[in-house]
């Protein structure tokens, strides 16, 4: 008797934990759905959608890899609408080689083609003052200009923008 009430127990309780973890998987699809910013990547990560680095996402795009701060690690891309956001931790400023500035809110947004990044909200450039980046674009996959558009185009030098930088942290963005 002994040996059934322990087979029925231990099939009792396979079943409710078959159960319980049919439902987590409910939880993890419900709250993926509802959830902002970088804890959607980790919910999607904890799914097994693994998504590529951005800095390789970037390059497949031709845009420098150091385009972001290094802290920038978290990203939703829709390769439908081309639409990226990019999650930094905390609004940062990143100084680059070339003597340039970049401030980056807590997200950055825009449109993502090859060799260009659109509609930007969320980044900023010192000219003088502080001035909304609205986009930034290459020539081409080797070409060794990055025109940032903040009000005016300029061109800046691409070698500056290879390497990853971290962010500093300010309080205003």
């Amino acid at each position: 008797m002994d040996q059934i009430m322990a087979k029925l127990g231990g099939y009792w309780l396979s079943q409710r934990a078959n159960k319980e973890i049919s439902s987590f998987g409910d939880d993890v699809n419900s709250v993926s759905s509802s959830v902002e910013g970088g804890t959607k990547w980790l919910i999607n990560k904890l799914k097994g959608k693994m998504q590529k680095p951005l800095v390789d996402l970037l390059q497949e795009y031709d845009l420098p890899k150091g385009l972001f701060p290094q802290d920038a690690t978290n990203y939703e891309f829709d390769e439908e609408t081309g639409k990226l956001t990019v999650f930094i931790p905390s609004i940062c400023e990143v100084w680059f080689k070339d003597s340039s500035i970049l401030r980056y809110a807590t997200a950055v947004t825009g449109f993502l083609e090859k060799g260009k990044l659109t509609d930007i909200e969320g980044m900023k450039t010192k000219v003088i003052i502080w001035v909304k980046v609205t986009s930034v674009s290459v020539d081409g996959p080797r070409s060794s200009k990055v025109y940032f558009t903040a009000g005016v185009k300029k061109s800046r030098p691409r070698d500056a923008y290879d390497i990853l930088r971290s962010g500093t942290t300010v309080e205003n963005f």
